[in-house]
């Protein structure tokens, strides 16, 4: 499995799109939050918080990792490459798993940077040092915990089509859905609440500072599920 994982990590860097995927996603974030006016630009705000990052990195990780994942086994099924693939000394499932991680060690490494957040609104702060520990550490392990379930869907899409833009377009829609359509049903319907069935209410949960065993046995069983169906619907392949 750790094969897979350098294999994975090592091609996706063998390319400019590796390098473009990751610097999109940089400076989109750099321009919202520092250059362009409006309710996310940090300086326009008044608070040395990053709460305006963290409202608008869902969207960004929204099209961000299904862009990464759109090839996992996209690939392999068009080039007839996944049978050459599970002639290894391998599972279907490790496989699966590394393809999964690897993925989830290159959208980290894309938000290892975004750290440097935290040394300026300290130095923003006043006094200078000033800011919330807290909510900013427990919205970090929110987008960790955000990343993996948005990595699991985007995986199990990569297994729907041969095509790499239907597979983005399915995985961008399936994620769209989980993290806004149950809370979106809720605002439409008051009597209706089923926003905790969305990935938003646990995400905005845990951003708050404290770790609730309900918000990551709920992330951990989303990503487990589509990892699940990934695995069932190569075998069934």
């Amino acid at each position: 499995m750790i094969a897979i994982i350098k294999k994975e990590i090592t091609s996706f860097f063998a390319s400019p799109i590796g390098y473009l995927v990751i610097g999109l996603f940089l400076v989109i974030n750099g321009l919202f939050l520092w250059v362009f006016g409006g309710d996310y630009n940090i300086l326009d705000a008044g608070f040395s918080d990053l709460s305006a990052f963290f409202e608008l990195a869902p969207w960004i990780l929204l099209f961000l990792i299904p862009a990464v994942t759109m090839r996992a086994f996209s690939d392999e099924l068009k080039m007839g490459t996944l049978e050459l693939l599970l002639t290894k000394p391998l599972s279907l499932r490790a496989i699966v798993l590394g393809k999964y991680l690897g993925a989830v060690v290159l959208i980290i490494l894309a938000l290892l940077p975004t750290l440097l957040y935290i040394w300026t609104i300290s130095s923003l702060g006043n006094p200078e040092g000033n800011w919330d520990v807290g909510s900013t550490i427990g919205s970090y392990l929110g987008l960790l915990f955000l990343v993996l379930a948005f990595t699991a869907i985007g995986v199990f899409a990569s297994t729907l089509s041969e095509n790499q833009i239907v597979a983005f377009i399915i995985a961008v829609f399936l994620c769209f859905v989980l993290y806004f359509g149950f809370d979106g049903l809720a605002s439409v319907n008051q009597n209706l609440d089923i926003s905790f069935l969305g990935l938003k209410a646990h995400f905005t949960s845990i951003s708050r500072g404290v770790l609730d065993t309900r918000d990551l046995i709920y992330f951990l069983s989303v990503a487990g599920f589509f990892i699940a169906c990934t695995i069932f619907k190569l075998r069934k392949r």
